[in-house]
């Protein structure tokens, strides 16, 4: 009777559970909580927590403005575990932008200016009925790349090929060189990082929330970006490309483009936040 008693329970809980978030199809697993919403998009839970954003002065082949400060992430947020890819895209827009269309529907979106990211977003809040989809934070971009590693790449000080979409003929110093696809590949290709995220560095660059400018030099809490448009009025854009070489994939990169702007290298993945 106790085991009986104990299984009727155990399947009332799981009732109550499907009915507070039915869109819920994946159980937790050991890096974070997942689920995958109506389109088929997946996402993990990214815990809280405090970094090194940017690089430190001996890292090779760096740029001066990845300049390194302690950031605090203060709030688990879900984010996709891959980048928009073109049939999800197809699904809430209803067309494909992508120069990769030969690649399936299963390679990312691209040719998508920041303007079309928020209004992909616009629509699948709406189809989903709230308003907690948006592009990630700068900050929170690099902290769920580099999930935990302080090294250039989440996979170490080199990374190769067999683990990213990107120019294998310019490797960072001292790493071996790879081929160059020469164009996208299907999302979840190459090995996730340690939370669970594929294709962090490489395959397209991702749009991020915020405006491209400076960073602080003291350390803060989920920072932002500047609230007004710098003078040079471009969004960031992080991860590098297939077309990149090693170096603008690491995980302190910074790019920018304006918001009109897009090419075959650009793409973007969603938060979902708590």
């Amino acid at each position: 009777m106790k085991r009986v008693a104990k299984s009727i329970f155990l399947l009332c809980l799981l009732a109550v559970m499907v009915i507070i978030n039915p869109q819920v199809t994946d159980s937790a697993s050991p890096k974070g909580e997942t689920f995958t919403n109506s389109i088929g998009m997946k996402f993990v839970l990214i815990p809280a927590g405090t970094f090194m954003m940017g690089s430190p002065p001996n890292e090779p082949e760096r740029d001066n403005d990845e300049r390194q400060h302690k950031v605090t992430i203060s709030t688990p947020f879900y984010l996709q575990t891959t980048e928009v890819t073109q049939g999800q895209w197809k699904r809430v827009m209803g067309d494909n932008p992508s120069y990769f269309k030969d690649c399936g529907e299963d390679c990312p979106v691209e040719m998508v200016p920041w303007s079309a990211a928020q209004q992909f977003i616009k629509r699948l809040n709406g189809k989903e009925r709230t308003a907690r989809y948006r592009l990630p934070t700068e900050a929170e971009w690099e902290y769920a790349c580099r999930a935990g590693t302080s090294t250039p790449f989440y996979t170490g000080n080199c990374i190769t090929t067999d683990q990213a979409n990107y120019n294998g003929n310019y490797p960072t110093p001292q790493c071996p060189k790879g081929v160059f696809a020469k164009g996208t590949s299907r999302v979840g290709s190459f090995p996730q990082n340690p939370w669970g995220l594929y294709d962090m560095h490489g395959n397209v660059s991702e749009w991020c929330q915020d405006w491209y400018d400076h960073y602080v030099s003291n350390e803060v809490t989920d920072p932002k970006g500047p609230p007004d448009a710098p003078s040079d009025k471009s969004y960031v854009l992080r991860g590098g490309s297939w077309n990149d070489r090693a170096r603008f994939i690491r995980s302190a990169n910074r790019g920018g483009l304006r918001s009109m702007f897009s090419s075959g290298r650009s793409g973007f993945r969603v938060v979902r936040y708590l």
